[in-house]
């Protein structure tokens, strides 16, 4: 299958428009997979990313990430019954178009993301890692988070980022943004606590099935706050699309 075109929707809502949001999460997956065009879609809750744990929840962000056939099949998003019902709730929104760039594993038996060619990019680059925790590994997972979460939380070049899941407990993953994939690399590959961590992800056998993900971002439109985004928004440097 080749890549298609992805979109991270994010919404962030008020703490009253809480309850209308769970009950969106429990009707709108299936709604959304039906959209004209979908190849892949997922209604994602968020955390802070420091703990994976229930403790770790922000109820008033909201996200889901779809993989497009087509760029006219993601322009029509918005006006979708999906895309509107979820403006309606938010009182701020952002969208970023990604280009994947490699990918490995899968996502509830699938590979969302093609077959990606890979290839150098100039820019932002964001990192997506999702995966299914073994219930008798969950315990020693959520220990071994803290110390990888505080070094990425001041890892240089970082512009966002925060938690994502599909349940509140043993379906969780990160999403992160970063001013260019050198910096991305050099926090994944070199970094002392996210290279134990990784050590350990064999031997441990923390997941039941993991996926991750890289991809050039191509766009992000509407409040970047949303995303936690620290680059300044006329910082040509580490900021594409609109603000």
């Amino acid at each position: 299958m080749t890549p298609g075109l992805v979109t991270l929707h994010v919404w962030r809502i008020p703490r009253t428009a809480v309850p209308r949001a769970l009950a969106r999460m429990a009707t709108h997956p299936a709604r959304l997979r039906r959209m004209p065009g979908v190849r892949f879609a997922k209604l994602l809750g968020t955390g802070t990313g420091t703990g994976f744990g229930p403790g770790d929840a922000d109820l008033t962000r909201w996200a889901a990430l779809v993989v497009w056939d087509s760029p006219a099949a993601a322009a029509g998003f918005d006006a979708s019954p999906v895309g509107r019902s979820w403006a309606r709730l938010a009182r701020a929104a952002v969208r970023v178009e990604l280009r994947p760039l490699t990918s490995r594993g899968e996502w509830s038996g699938h590979r969302p993301f093609g077959e990606p060619s890979g290839g150098r990019v100039a820019g932002p680059v964001l990192a997506l890692t999702r995966a299914r925790l073994r219930a008798r590994r969950a315990v020693t997972f959520w220990r071994a988070v803290p110390p990888v979460a505080a070094a990425l939380h001041t890892a240089p070049g970082l512009l966002a980022r925060f938690g994502v899941g599909e349940a509140p407990l043993g379906w969780q993953g990160t999403v992160s943004v970063w001013r260019d994939a050198a910096d991305l690399v050099a926090f994944a590959y070199r970094h002392p606590e996210h290279r134990a961590a990784i050590t350990r992800t064999p031997t441990e056998g923390w997941y039941a099935e993991e996926l991750f993900a890289r991809f050039a971002v191509a766009d992000v439109v509407g409040d970047r706050a949303v995303l936690g985004w620290a680059a300044p928004e006329g910082d040509p440097e580490t900021a594409r699309g609109n603000a």
